[in-house]
């Protein structure tokens, strides 16, 4: 597989991995402990998430650059280019949510991979963005609400009804989970910025982040 094709549908290989996990899941789901299925929905979640922001409806690196960061001129390649969200989202996110699968047992970093849904992702799509836009919907925001929240509820009481979780567990978590978002999201910026290898987004995504836009406004 090139690198400039998985570059451009590494989103679309991701919906592919979440349909094989769906089948693999109601097959041979009951093998695994009652903490890997939730972090394995967890991941599916993920998968679901990126394909919202980057194919269906998509756009939003668009939407975060434009409107969020206030970038006028260059906001199909800046902050956010084609190729850092490529590391944020695979070759970053992808370990982070799949490690603490074949480590059930680590409590504290499971509740790094679901804080990082439940917390981050439902305060920043749910809240943080359609604040800054003046909007009531990004692309994201319904995987967040409605997967990852949900997902983190039950695995956070799964852990506490069962006497699986100390206070340390939920420091660590948490504290992993900022860990997370710094390595998931200013790191690769920082690393692609020095590169000086900007790669901008195809139109067809800079045009539908433009009608997202517009459609999700309260400002009309």
């Amino acid at each position: 597989m090139k690198s400039s094709f998985y570059r451009e549908h590494w989103y679309d290989v991701g919906i592919y991995i979440f349909v094989s996990l769906a089948f693999v899941m109601g097959f041979w789901g009951r093998n695994l402990s009652e903490i890997q299925i939730i972090l394995t929905y967890s991941f599916m979640a993920l998968l679901v998430h990126q394909f919202e922001e980057y194919r269906s409806p998509s756009g939003f690196p668009i939407i975060f650059n434009h409107k969020f960061f206030g970038e006028k001129e260059k906001y199909d390649r800046y902050p956010l280019s084609s190729q850092i969200c490529l590391w944020i989202n695979v070759y970053f996110a992808y370990p982070f949510y799949i490690i603490p699968i074949f480590l059930p047992d680590v409590i504290w970093l499971g509740l790094a991979q679901i804080f990082f849904g439940m917390i981050f992702q439902f305060l920043a799509h749910g809240f943080i963005m359609n604040i800054k836009n003046h909007s009531f919907y990004n692309p994201g925001m319904g995987a967040a609400v409605l997967l990852h929240f949900p997902i983190g509820v039950y695995y956070c009481w799964y852990i506490v009804n069962n006497d699986l979780a100390t206070g340390t567990d939920f420091l660590l978590g948490f504290l992993a989970m900022i860990g997370g978002i710094f390595v998931t999201l200013p790191l690769p910026m920082i690393i692609w910025k020095k590169a000086g290898k900007v790669i901008p987004f195809r139109k067809d995504i800079v045009d539908k982040a433009l009608i997202v836009e517009e459609k999700a406004s309260f400002k009309k």
